[in-house]
């Protein structure tokens, strides 16, 4: 149990240094962890969900403290970000396995593609 605990605290930094770096890469790594961990599907995405918003919440107080942004900068996104956030809780449960999968391989391929043509 304590190897365990361990383990998930190294997990835990992990995810907090992806998460402050490049943003949803700790979201990915979440998941993929709490699956390997025998967590299922769905709630691993949203267990990931909840630990990534603390974390959100501090490196983003960091840099807004480091002047790195300007909450004015997120203003434009927050309502339909929100809206999209209530839309994508509410259809989880809805939306079988086999398609959350395959939604999340795309976005992944998708991303890595968008950055390495960059």
């Amino acid at each position: 149990m304590k190897r365990q605990k361990i383990k998930d605290l190294f997990a835990g930094f992990a995810m907090g240094v992806i998460n402050a770096l490049f943003g949803a890469g700790g979201g990915i790594l979440t998941v993929e962890y709490l699956k390997r961990s025998g967590t299922p599907l769905k709630s691993a995405h949203a267990t990931s969900v909840a630990i990534i918003m603390p974390l959100s919440l501090i490196s983003a107080g960091i840099y807004l403290y480091n002047g790195a942004f300007a909450i004015s900068d997120c203003l434009a996104y927050l309502p339909g970000g929100a809206l999209g956030a209530v839309f994508g809780a509410f259809f989880l449960k809805k939306i079988p396995d086999f398609y959350i999968k395959k939604i999340f391989a795309l976005f992944i391929i998708y991303a890595s593609v968008k950055l390495l043509l960059r």
